[in-house]
């Protein structure tokens, strides 16, 4: 198995889609309006509109409504990252941290209010588990 992707449920995507395209410098591919992915490498997020809801389940996502889980992106210089998201980003939840596994974290809210976290290893472990797979 692999994991291949994140999706967001929102009330407008060309908002959200236009914010990570700033916020990550990677340019969405859109199949339709209401559904646009930005991939990376790795990993893909999935924007999409409340109208896809219902081809799943009606009533299971709502948007602007999560409260547990940070969509993260590995970049090379969160410090940099960080000024340059100031004057863009208007949430930032804690500037760049360094935390005890070994990560230089950047933790905001898109304009959906979800946590992103910008991070780049900084410890000798930390950076030999991301090796080669920064995205920026």
């Amino acid at each position: 198995m692999n994991f291949v992707s994140i999706r967001i449920i929102t009330g407008d995507v060309a908002r959200l889609v236009e914010f990570y395209e700033r916020a990550t410098g990677v340019r969405a591919v859109w199949a339709t309006e209401d559904f646009a992915e930005l991939r990376t490498p790795v990993a893909t997020l999935a924007i999409a509109g409340t109208r896809t809801v219902p081809l799943f389940a009606p009533g299971s996502a709502r948007p602007a409504d999560n409260h547990s889980v940070i969509t993260e992106f590995l970049v090379d210089d969160v410090d940099l990252v960080h000024q340059n998201l100031s004057g863009f980003v208007t949430d930032f939840v804690s500037g760049p941290t360094t935390m005890p596994w070994g990560n230089r974290s950047l933790l905001f809210r898109d304009p959906d209010g979800n946590l992103v976290n910008f991070f780049t290893p900084v410890t000798p472990e930390a950076i030999e588990k991301f090796a080669g797979g920064a995205v920026r």
